[in-house]
Order: C-alpha cells, then structure tokens, then sequence
C-alpha cells in the first residue's frame, strides 16, 4: 500500500498540542514532512516543554501514523527551532501568544475592568486575536460585563495533565475567577494562594494562539502585580485613572512599580475614564464632574501618550451591566474605545520595534 502524505497530515490532526491543546497540524507544528517507501519522517516543532511530555508527543505521533499505515516505519524528530525560535518564543511561557497587555490603576473604581474589556473587543475587531484574563482576584466582574455568570470552564486532560479550557465571549477566550467561584462568595485569600490561581491562569489554561492577551488588574501594587510579572514576559502596561487628583496621585504610585528597575514593563500610554458627563438629550454638552488633566499628567509622568478619553455616560454602564460592552454599538461612546485600541495597537508596535522583549522578573534570595 503506497503511503500517502495527505492520509499522515491527518493522522497527525489527531494529535495534541501540549501547551494550546490544539492539534500540531492547525498549530502549523510538523515541518519536513517526508514519505520514502514506508519511511516516513517530519519535524515536530515544540515549545518549551519538560522531558516526559516531549516522548509522550512522540510516541502519539508514532501511534497516529501506525494507526493508518502499521507497515510505516515512523521517525519523528522534536526540536524547538524554527519558527517558536526565531521569534525568541522558546524561552516564553505562552509561546503562542505575542504580546501580553496588563490593564492597571492606583485605586479601584476608575472603570478598569471597563476598559479592559471594551478594550479587548475594540481590538477584536480590529482584526486581532484577542484573550482576556480577569487577574482582579476580589472583584471579578469581567463575567457580568461580558454575559457569562453562572458558566465553568471545562478541564481538558493534555498528555496526562489536566489544563483548563477558558470560556468565550463574542469569539474571545476568557478567564476568570468568577467562573469558579459562587457570585456572592467572599475571596478571602493569602499571597501564596492569590499567586498559584494567578500562575493557573497562565500556565494551567489552553489559550489558542493570540496576537494579545489582555489582563485586568485588580488595583494597587499587590501580589497579584509581583506575580504576574514574575510568571510571564508582559510586553507593557495601560494606565487608567479618572481626571481627579487622588486617582491621579494613586495612579502614579501603581506606575511606578512597572518602571522599578527590577521590574522594568514599559508604559504603553494611558485611558483617562469618566473624563466628562454628556448627557443624552445634550449630546454636544461637556461636564467636567471630576477635573480636568488628569489623564495627561500621568502620560507626561510616564513618557508616554494619553492614548485616549472616555466620558461618563449612561449607556457605558447599562451595556457593561447587560453584558453587551458599548464598543460593539455604533455610538460615539462606543467609537471612543475603538480609538483608544487603535491607538494602543499603534504603541504596541512602537515598543517593539525599539525596546526589546521584556523579562520576567526572578527572585533572588
């Protein structure tokens, strides 16, 4: 029976990634696919994985191939090169996904989450791949302002490891602690235990391939802050503050844990939110309810751009509470996240064309 190249690439559907879960063919993993007599080789591109998760993949390759042909003589070469390689990937720890955005503020009730979600949509629709964590551990409201109370992940064993399968809104990958705990539980929890639920929702969880993973903080500069740093390489931080001066003040004490040498995210710009009230009937009427400046005295302070205004608007809340986020309506709200992601997506270029990758903070004794 003659071996046919198309008969293998399917065979080989049928095998895992162990990092995303998806299968090596749709991960684009197997190179060098070669077919001489019943000889059959190919390159099985791995991120970085340990040893015993290695030979797993091999031998379920081998049994994939044996499968459709059992006279096949199958030689599988693993390697880390190519493409996860040449793009530095191999040492990260979501190979698969390019750009890790932290959402972060001094204080609470500025509409982080807020923009963090509308954010990760206005980039969704921009034409990127876009995942979303929900990292503020106290007060998880990503699954109300996106529809999804009530929902669990699904637990998806992977070469014998059992990883979490994120949940998805409007065709984004989500992840939250309000997935596993009940609505009205009270999160009471140490720094040990906020690190480990932080590090499983990076290192635990099948993310697909992503251009961006956004990740709302909770705020402050707390644990969950150190730990995220020192689990991946966050490629830069988004600043958000209201105008006033005791968010601003808040505002600059959080920044300033990012640019700590050891620590060392760059400030991708800043959302100053609720910057004035409009109301509906008065469409052309600006309010300034809590000062003015305040977005761009942070920009200034971080060297970067106020990337964009969000005014304090009915129907802003109503969307994040119905679970429909404003940035998919067509309305001047909606429009002004919209702005803000293209001009995030334009800061994110610039940092890395000039700055290189970022490293994860190690802790040294």
């Amino acid at each position: 029976m003659t071996i046919d190249k198309q008969q293998i690439i399917q065979a080989l559907e049928t095998v895992n990634d162990p990092k995303t879960g998806k299968d090596l063919i749709a991960m684009r993993m197997v190179e060098n696919l070669q077919v001489e007599g019943n000889d059959v080789s190919f390159t099985v591109v791995l991120p970085q994985v340990d040893a015993a998760t290695k030979s797993q993949v091999n031998f379920a390759c081998i049994a994939a191939v044996n499968q459709v042909y059992p006279q096949a003589n199958v030689h599988v070469h693993l390697s880390m090169k190519s493409a996860f390689a040449e793009a530095g990937a191999s040492e990260k720890i979501l190979p698969q996904i390019k750009n890790i955005i932290a959402v972060a503020s001094g204080k609470g009730g500025v509409g982080k989450s807020t923009v963090s979600v509308n954010l990760a949509l206005a980039l969704k629709d921009l034409g990127l791949k876009v995942g979303l964590v929900d990292a503020d551990v106290y007060g998880p409201s990503v699954p109300t302002m996106l529809g999804l109370q009530g929902q669990r992940p699904k637990v998806q064993e992977v070469y014998g490891k059992h990883k979490i399968v994120p949940l998805e809104a409007y065709g984004m990958p989500v992840m939250s602690i309000g997935f596993i705990i009940e609505p009205e539980q009270a999160i009471v929890l140490r720094g040990p235990r906020l690190g480990g639920i932080i590090k499983q929702f990076f290192n635990d969880c099948l993310w697909p391939e992503l251009d961006t993973l956004i990740v709302d903080l909770p705020p402050g500069t707390g644990d969950v802050q150190l730990t995220m740093v020192q689990t991946v390489p966050v490629t830069g931080v988004v600043m958000v503050t209201t105008p006033q001066e005791v968010a601003l003040a808040d505002a600059i004490k959080a920044m300033n844990m990012f640019l700590l040498p050891n620590v060392n995210v760059p400030i991708l710009g800043v959302v100053e939110n609720m910057s004035w009230f409009t109301p509906e009937e008065l469409p052309e009427n600006k309010y300034y309810l809590f000062g003015q400046g305040g977005g761009k005295r942070l920009a200034q302070k971080a060297n970067t751009v106020l990337m964009g205004q969000i005014p304090i608007v009915q129907s802003i809340r109503e969307s994040g509470d119905a679970g429909h986020p404003v940035v998919l309506k067509q309305t001047p709200d909606g429009k002004a996240f919209k702005t803000t992601a293209e001009n995030l997506l334009r800061q994110i270029a610039i940092r890395n064309e000039q700055i290189a990758p970022t490293e994860m903070v190690k802790i040294t004794t």
